[in-house]
């Protein structure tokens, strides 16, 4: 079996997680989610992050609002939506008990 395959797919299951995690904090633009991912060792390249928020907004969890930059065009900030708060309320008890279940398992 190849580890880093596995690897590969565990963050990927993790990744929609994760973002929406950062967006509770704060509403923040695709470059500052790529960076703070990158900070956490979860390396995510644009490719990937662009269609999972657009899914994200197409399916009511996010939103997002255009704010001008001081450098180049305005910028697109994604925030949670009331629905995206529940559904990561959602994922943070999935997350419980996933982590309740490896902890027992080790």
């Amino acid at each position: 079996m190849n580890i880093d395959n596995a690897k590969s797919q565990m963050r990927k299951g993790m990744l929609e997680y994760c973002i929406l995690l950062l967006l509770e904090k704060q509403p923040a633009y695709t470059s500052d989610i790529i960076q703070r991912l990158k900070e956490a060792e979860l390396l995510v390249v644009e490719g990937t992050l662009y269609p999972l928020l657009t899914r994200l907004k197409n399916d009511g969890l996010l939103s997002y609002q255009w704010q001008e930059s001081t450098q180049g065009p305005p910028r697109k900030y994604y925030q949670l939506t009331t629905a995206g708060i529940a559904f990561l309320h959602e994922l943070d008890k999935a997350w419980q008990e996933i982590s309740t279940t490896v902890n027992f398992l080790k």
